[in-house]
């Protein structure tokens, strides 16, 4: 993983979560509530934010990450544009 957040495509983000975190993730669930993601739960969560963190070098806005409801909104507040 590139330490630039510039570099750091949705595509690569897909990639975390499976590789990083262990989570079996299609591209086109990306922006799917939590609810409809049926291996999400807390542990996930914890994991991706440190993996977050690795990948980008950048810290993760923890709170704010609470209140995202998709993966898709947990990469934007992690890879701003």
């Amino acid at each position: 993983m590139s330490s630039s957040t510039s570099t750091f495509g949705l595509d690569d983000f897909v990639r975390l979560v499976r590789d990083e975190i262990g989570m079996p993730l299609k591209p086109e669930q990306v922006a799917a509530d939590f609810d409809e993601l049926p291996d999400w739960d807390s542990l996930y969560l914890l994991k991706l934010v440190t993996a977050l963190e690795l990948a980008t070098g950048h810290k993760v806005p923890v709170g704010k990450v609470l209140e995202a409801r998709s993966l898709k909104g947990i990469y934007d507040l992690a890879v701003p544009a």
